[in-house]
């Protein structure tokens, strides 16, 4: 059973949105190869703290510690949520974003749910306006 995501206060949801435009990534990734690619949204921070605001603030989502391949770097974390609560929370703090992660989040909160069956089953037609939405939306990128 998933996490739900918390209701968040306006100074909450203006303050994840800040993080997410400076240190964060609107995306649409494959877990496995030939999968179809699902929406994630993530923050990488030298600072767990942040995070665990993050992680609080929103009530679900997972933090994973990244590889430091040389003794000189850093700890470095990395905060994801994905699909449907990642949709959630974009729906949440869209209208504090500034960046082109603006108009990536819009159109995933225009698409994703039709274009996306929760069966995981796609008729052709779907499947061709998956394919062009996708498409779409990585050609939005920063300025």
């Amino acid at each position: 059973m998933y996490k739900k995501v918390k209701k968040m206060k306006t100074n909450e949801a203006a303050y994840l949105a800040g993080i997410v435009d400076g240190e964060g990534t609107i995306t649409l990734t494959m877990k496995q190869k030939n999968a179809k690619r699902h929406l994630v949204v993530s923050i990488a921070s030298n600072e767990r703290s942040v995070l665990e605001y993050v992680v609080d603030i929103i009530g679900a989502g997972k933090i994973t510690n990244k590889t430091t391949y040389k003794q000189q770097h850093k700890p470095s974390f990395a905060y994801q949520i994905s699909n449907r609560q990642a949709l959630e929370v974009l729906r949440q703090i869209y209208k504090e974003l500034r960046t082109y992660k603006k108009k990536r989040a819009e159109l995933v909160l225009k698409n994703y749910v039709m274009l996306t069956p929760r069966n995981g089953k796609y008729t052709k037609e779907v499947e061709k306006r998956r394919s062009k939405f996708e498409n779409k939306f990585f050609t939005i990128l920063p300025n």
